[in-house]
């Protein structure tokens, strides 16, 4: 059986996330975590990652359009290695390019507007980052 997966959308103020069910096929979004503090985000992360009881961490990978990484990338490779030092878990970084935009694509369709589009866009992109994730491992 497939371990589940924890799907994160990083952001400086918002994060998203997202869990796989236990098959590792479905990506469902959780909510976010609003914290700017990163040791507080880390330890909230952590208490998710073990509450859900997931084996892994995927975490979206801030790459620019043309391939290359900027300042957010190098924030990102940080994160991933406070966060697999506080949780024991494989981390593994996906390039999230236009994630993002298909999460905004996505609420447009469905007429998702105002604080609501706010609260779902980081979730919604953490879900996408986790489900293209889980797509490529097939």
């Amino acid at each position: 059986m497939a371990e589940k997966i924890l799907g994160i959308d990083y952001g400086e103020a918002r994060t998203g996330l997202a869990v796989s069910d236990a098959l590792g096929l479905l990506a469902n979004g959780i909510g976010n975590i609003e914290e700017r503090d990163i040791n507080r985000l880390i330890n909230k992360i952590a208490e998710k990652a073990a509450e859900l009881g997931v084996g892994k961490i995927v975490l979206g990978h801030p790459v620019n359009m043309n391939g290359t990484l900027g300042p957010k990338s190098e924030k990102v490779k940080k994160l991933a290695e406070r966060l697999k030092e506080k949780t024991g878990l494989q981390v593994v970084l996906f390039d999230e390019r236009c994630t993002t935009m298909a999460a905004h694509q996505f609420l447009n369709e469905t007429n998702t507007r105002g604080k609501k589009r706010k609260g779902v866009v980081d979730t919604l992109s953490a879900q996408i980052i986790l489900q293209n994730y889980m797509d490529s491992q097939r």
